[in-house]
């Protein structure tokens, strides 16, 4: 596992797979406590009204498949091997350069890798730690940014009052 340098080496590895995330359309869901509902029922209301969606959640709750979902089905174990494979190509390349990419920033190439394959109209992205620095941000401006409920959470990695840790979360937010 890699060390968190803000977002530079998860921007590194974007590059070297071509970028795929530059290829979606976003709705972001930062915040606190409620994004992993939020992202669910933005995700199911854009597919039952026709949209390809895509749909990451961080973390799952009984098969990690379950992080990368489209219309509401869960990413295949033969297409999670193959992104997989793909993002392990260039990752374990940038380790070699000394440049490890961290869990999640390997689990967030995959999913944007296969949501690019897949041609999703939009992808509902749940943050992960905050927002500013979190590698889901690498994402271009989205057409929305949810912002659930902020309070005290990660605080070594956010900060110690709720205004630092809302700032950080907001980071999510391009014009």
């Amino acid at each position: 596992r890699g060390k968190k340098d803000g977002l530079r080496k998860i921007t590194e590895l974007m590059h070297r797979l071509g970028d795929p995330q530059d290829k979606l359309r976003y709705v972001h869901v930062v915040g606190t406590n409620g994004k992993g509902s939020t992202t669910s029922m933005i995700a199911h209301s854009l597919t039952a009204a026709g949209y390809r969606t895509g749909m990451f959640i961080s973390p799952f709750i009984l098969d990690f498949r379950e992080r990368m979902q489209i219309d509401g089905e869960m990413i295949s174990p033969e297409a999670l091997a193959s992104c997989v494979e793909e993002v392990r190509r260039e990752a374990n390349q940038m380790a070699a350069e000394g440049s490890q990419p961290t869990e999640f920033e390997l689990v967030c190439a995959t999913a944007f890798v296969w949501f690019a394959r897949e041609q999703c109209e939009v992808v509902v992205l749940e943050a992960g730690i905050g927002g500013r620095l979190d590698s889901t941000n690498i994402i271009p401006a989205p057409e929305a940014v949810a912002v659930t409920r902020i309070g005290l959470d990660h605080m070594e990695q956010l900060g110690h009052t709720v205004e630092q840790i809302a700032g950080e979360k907001a980071g999510g937010i391009k014009a």
